[in-house]
């Protein structure tokens, strides 16, 4: 009996271990593939001769698109991931990106929404997507069902991690 209890233990520490590895490596797949895409972006802009803005704000104006959001809204809504939001906003303000204007119903809230140029760079950022989705698709590097089972695992992680922090409290 403590034969097979030994034996099944140690399967269990075995595939806990393997689970474990397996975590840690999509954690850092995940991380470096958002630093690739950052790269991704930033060589285009440089090919493209665009060089007073760079990588993070583009992606956030490609996310805000045609929103009209404060700057607390945008981490909340999934639009920007760093804490350095109101940097990156004033920024894009005074390279004529982004428009802002006091909320008037809180006077302490900045709402801000893309401009004519801030919209030319949400265009550009979207024609990188869509021949980089081409160019994927084409390539057969993955299909679209590879895509939605991808989505339907990392929100899964995404609700196990909110909750997480929601518990914690």
């Amino acid at each position: 009996m403590s034969i097979h209890a030994t034996v099944d233990t140690t399967e269990a520490d075995k595939k806990g271990r393997d689970f474990l590895g397996s975590y840690l490596e999509t954690l850092s797949m995940v991380e470096r593939l958002h630093r690739l895409l950052l790269d991704v972006i930033k060589d285009e802009f440089e090919r493209l001769g665009l060089l007073d803005i760079n990588s993070v704000q583009a992606l956030l104006l490609f996310n805000i698109g045609d929103n009209e959001v404060t700057a607390g809204e945008l981490k909340s809504r999934g639009y920007y991931q760093g804490s350095n939001v109101s940097y990156n906003l004033k920024k894009l303000v005074e390279a004529g990106y982004m428009h802002h204007h006091r909320c008037e119903i809180d006077r302490r809230a900045v709402r801000v929404r893309l401009t004519e140029r801030g919209r030319e760079i949400r265009s550009i950022v979207t024609d990188l997507f869509e021949r980089h989705a081409g160019g994927m698709s084409g390539h057969d590097v993955i299909g679209e069902v590879g895509l939605q089972n991808i989505n339907t695992v990392l929100r899964r992680v995404e609700r196990y991690w909110t909750d997480q922090i929601r518990y914690i409290y």
